[in-house]
């Protein structure tokens, strides 16, 4: 499979995005010592570009109701109980956890856990969530941004997590989690 990502304006297509999958520790010690609006930038585009790294490695993983968690795959729950993969939520508590911010487990946690984004100011690694109940009050979807137009997500059950578009009739909005660590 063909990956295309968009960074600094430039198309990148491949099998692997174009950032490195380890955390830039020298920019993460400067911001610490030194402290800029800009620093604070780079390290949340860092830290969104380590969640979509994350986020992209678990490709193929199997859905599973209830799974996964800040350290990875697990067994779930319910009729997710036979099966270690992950739910919606866990895939991205998952991927932001391997940044280093805590989200929560659910995505009800997960929608309150940052800063509220337009549209139209995306940046890889946010969150995207979708209203898929209106019964329940609340976006109760959620997948990783990968560029402008698509996210990874663990769709449901029998499904494995995958690469979709973001734009659909019922999506709520995005969230750039807050910078703290997962606990």
């Amino acid at each position: 499979m063909k990956l295309e990502f968009i960074i600094g304006g430039a198309l990148f297509v491949g099998a692997v995005p174009p950032f490195p999958l380890d955390p830039v520790p020298e920019l993460f010690q400067w911001c610490a010592s030194w402290y800029t609006s800009a620093c604070e930038r780079s390290v949340g585009v860092a830290r969104g570009r380590m969640a979509a790294n994350t986020a992209l490695s678990t490709l193929g993983t199997p859905y599973s109701w209830g799974g996964g968690g800040p350290s990875g795959a697990t067994y779930g729950t319910g009729r997710g109980k036979r099966v270690k993969g992950f739910d919606c939520a866990g895939l991205t508590e998952y991927a932001w956890s391997q940044a280093g911010v805590g989200i929560g487990s659910s995505t009800y946690e997960q929608w309150r856990s940052g800063t509220k984004i337009p549209r139209t100011r995306i940046q890889v690694g946010d969150l995207a969530f979708f209203e898929t109940d209106s019964k329940r009050p609340g976006p109760d979807h959620v997948g990783v941004a990968i560029k402008a137009n698509q996210m990874v997500v663990a769709p449901f059950t029998g499904a494995v997590v995958r690469i979709e578009a973001i734009d659909r009739r019922n999506f709520v909005g995005l969230v750039r989690p807050a910078r703290h660590k997962p606990g």
